[in-house]
Parts: C-alpha cells; structure tokens; sequence
C-alpha cells in the first residue's frame, strides 16, 4: 500500500502504540494527523497534532474530512482493578468513540479504516482464537470494556452486511507493553506498573495473585508493525495480535528486578484478585498475513526500563505525557 502523501489520521496516537505507530507511517511518506486528549508533546516535527473529544460526533465529522487513511487506537486504558471498580469510566467513553469514529469515516468515505478492539473480547481459555468470541461471552474481569470492544467489532460487521462496506479491519491486540506507556502504579498494567513501583524503591514488592498467571505479552513497536500488516491485507475477519506464547507473571518480575538497579524482596498476595488464570493469543491467522513478532520479552522488558530510567523525571514532573488514551487488559 502506498502511504506517500496520504492523508492518515491516528486517534490515540500520543500513546503508547500511537507513536510507535505515528512514527512507522510517517517514515513511509505519510501525511499524519494525531488525534488525542493532550498536548500532544514530542511528535515528531512533520505530524499534525489536535486535541479532540471524540464522544462528540461533530468533531469526529470534522477529523475524517479528507482522511484517506483512519488507523482509530483511542480508547481507555486502566488496571483490571481500575477497571472493575470504574466500568463506567471504561465502557461509555470507548463506546462513544467507537460509533462515532465509524459512523464518521463511513460518511466521508474514508478508504480505509483500523479498528483496534483488545483481547478483552474473549471469554477465558487455554487459547484465545478469533472465531470463538461471539460463542462466548466476555470474562467477568473485562466484561464492560470487552463488551465496548466487541460493540465496535459488531458495527464494522453492520455496515459490511448493510452497505457493503469491506474497508474496515480489525485487530485485537494482547496485553502490550513499551516505552512510552503509562507508568502511574495506581492504574498502570503488569510491566510498567512493576517498572516503576521497583525503581521507586518499594521494598518489599507485594504483587496480587500467586505469580503462575500466564499472559501472552507483545512490545508496542510489534503491534504497530503487525497492525500497518493487517491495515494492508485483504483480511476482514478479526486477527489476534501477539507472540502466541505465554510468560507467567512470577517470569515478569524477575525480568523487572533482573534489569533494575533495585533487588527488592518479592512477597506473593495470594488473598487479592489476580485475573484469568491463562491469555495466550493463537497467532496463526496473523503469521498467516505475514505477522509474527520479532522483540523477545526479556530484550523489550530491558528496553522499555531503560527509557522509563532516563524519562523518569519528566514523567513525574508531567511534561511527559504518558496517560493518553490506549488500549489492553
């Protein structure tokens, strides 16, 4: 696909996979238009930048305008704990996105449009194929934003069957982690959360479960790669993004204490909640494409510490903008 001169639009572009993303496509020639809640800091010189609330369909209207290219990534990013405890906060925000997104680059002919959905759409199992999801219903760990997520699946289906529109496809990435993710403790995922809470000096470390919990963890520059792969396709069913293979959370730690100049003690919550005990992704439709991921866990886990050790200070002092709007469970 030839991206020179096109005009792409990005929603969600200022986090974590957005600018992994942003990046790849503007080395491909493309004219980029990030759309987010923030400043939107530290884009690269050539990107466009506004800050939009995509609840308003107006607004969304306005974005698409001339787009020929949507790749929509905003949505709310949390905790499972966060999520459970604000289901609101998760669930009628994405949706709103989602319909108005959609309904907007199907008015301005948009010629083609990414929608990222989340693993959060499927019921537990030892492996998480894409034709299961609608025999089953979403874990009660993710059951209002993976019923968000699976609205917006849904409606890409409604307008292929009523206007025959086939430009839209869908990717359900697995939990991603990277630099420029959301590092706060309090509604952070697995690996930055960790990151952050053992270069803070905590000691001891008290992680929730027992540590044998298995997710399938893929690095952001993977998932931007795998989604510009399945963006290009003829592929219009949903395709799992992620490595196939599953790390326990125990493994996750050790990785974390391993390339951090803090050892701290590690103590086992086994009376908190911890999640479904096992998320693996079948990845065979996606390496079917022409996907498979490249970044080993232990070499993208000491890459993303790495960053979070020389951007610490900005983090914390808020210059660095490591909240926006993302995706994952």
């Amino acid at each position: 696909m030839n991206y020179e001169g096109k005009n792409v639009v990005v929603t969600g572009g200022t986090g974590m996979i957005g600018r992994f993303l942003v990046e790849k496509l503007v080395s491909k020639g493309a004219r980029v238009l990030v759309i987010s809640m923030d400043e939107g800091k530290n884009l690269p010189p050539s990107v466009r930048h506004l800050k939009v609330d995509l609840t308003d369909i107006n607004k969304c209207l306005d974005v698409c305008e001339g787009a020929d290219y949507v790749f929509h990534l905003a949505g709310i990013k949390g905790s499972p704990k966060m999520a459970k405890e604000q289901p609101a906060s998760f669930m009628i925000p994405t949706i709103m996105f989602n319909t108005n997104m959609l309904e907007a680059a199907r008015r301005k002919n948009v010629k083609r449009f990414m929608y990222t959905s989340s693993v959060g759409v499927y019921s537990p199992s030892a492996l998480l194929s894409e034709d299961d999801v609608w025999k089953t219903f979403p874990s009660d760990n993710d059951k209002y934003a993976g019923w968000a997520k699976r609205m917006g699946e849904l409606q890409a289906e409604a307008y292929k069957v009523q206007y025959g529109i086939d430009t839209y496809r869908i990717v359900r990435p697995t939990n991603i982690y990277g630099p420029n993710d959301n590092f706060d403790p309090a509604n952070a995922m697995v690996i930055p959360s960790l990151i952050a809470r053992v270069a803070s000096g905590e000691n001891p470390l008290k992680v929730w479960g027992d540590g044998s919990q298995v997710r399938d963890f893929l690095y952001g520059g993977d998932c931007a790669d795998g989604m510009i792969k399945i963006f290009e396709s003829d592929e219009l069913r949903p395709v799992n993004l992620g490595t196939g293979n599953g790390n326990t959370i125990k493994e996750i730690v050790e990785l974390v204490i391993k390339y951090s100049a803090n050892k701290p003690e590690v103590i086992w919550d086994t009376s908190k909640p911890s999640g479904d005990k096992i998320r693996v992704l079948d990845t065979k439709r996606a390496e079917a494409l022409g996907f498979k991921a490249t970044t080993l866990l232990e070499e993208g886990v000491r890459q993303t510490i790495d960053w979070y050790r020389e951007n610490k200070g900005r983090i914390n002092e808020g210059r660095y903008n490591v909240f926006s709007q993302g995706l994952g469970r």
